[in-house]
């Protein structure tokens, strides 16, 4: 029996001031990373390669008053400890650039990240889902087919989208003063590329419905279990339960 980590992960970011202006999109180089939010989990490899997911925690880093500095050197350090599979949506092209080049700006080291693992078994090398599945990737088969966007892959598995807030909106949140909301919305976008991943690992025959349904049924227990104190997730349950007509399993 084989273990693994598991790191779902999203960032939310925003024009950097000193570098960019304007109302266009940014360079990747010029976004300020204000919340980086991840899903961990374990993973148990059994006979055939079926797994097994047992989830145990989704946050997002640091605090309210954490610096980018310490968001990214955070993040970095937590994979040199954890070791994981990392799971993205557009994560390669998209959260890890930006990731890395802010690091840079910051006189960050991430040596283990570029030294693990071989030449086609490590987190630089596109095709390795072990090391890191950028969901928006594989889907599209790797740009052969036009992708689609997190929301509408969600909606057309009955599962939660988006609650209201999309990436565009998370500057003006910021400058509002609203960077809890920001950590909360990076959350539910975290939970639901979790779930869309289970959803992906049915198809590629390395979950059973029923592996996938525990891993589920697991994601439901700790919604319940936290929504008392965290509402983001009870208003995501209540969305999943909309999009799924109350049949949170496949089995159901």
């Amino acid at each position: 029996m084989a273990h693994q980590n598991l790191l779902v992960f999203d960032i939310e970011t925003v024009p950097d001031p000193d570098l960019h202006a304007g109302d266009y999109f940014p360079k990747l180089p010029f976004h300020k990373v204000v919340a980086i939010a991840v899903l961990e989990a374990e993973i148990e490899t059994g006979s055939a390669g079926v797994e097994r997911f047992h989830l145990q925690e989704l946050r997002c880093g640091g605090e309210l008053a954490s610096s980018e500095h310490d968001l990214i050197g955070g993040f970095f350090g937590h994979l040199q400890r954890l070791e994981p599979r990392l799971v993205s949506f557009n994560g390669r092209s998209f959260d890890l650039p930006i990731l890395k080049y802010r690091a840079m700006r910051h006189g960050l080291s991430a040596r283990w990240f570029y030294g693990s693992g071989s030449r086609y078994e490590s987190y630089g090398f596109r095709y390795s889902d072990q090391h890191h599945c950028d969901l928006l990737d594989v889907l599209s088969d790797f740009g052969a087919s036009r992708g689609a966007k997190l929301d509408e892959i969600a909606r057309a598995c009955r599962l939660p989208g988006k609650l209201g807030i999309d990436g565009s909106m998370v500057a003006a949140m910021v400058r509002e003063g609203r960077l809890a909301e920001v950590r909360d919305y990076c959350e539910t976008d975290v939970l639901t590329t979790y779930l869309v991943y289970l959803r992906y690992r049915l198809l590629t025959g390395h979950l059973t419905r029923p592996t996938h349904d525990e891993a589920v049924s697991q994601v439901i227990a700790y919604i319940k279990a936290e929504s008392i104190e965290r509402s983001h997730l009870a208003d995501f349950v209540v969305e999943w339960q909309r999009a799924s007509g109350g049949h949170f399993l496949l089995s159901a």
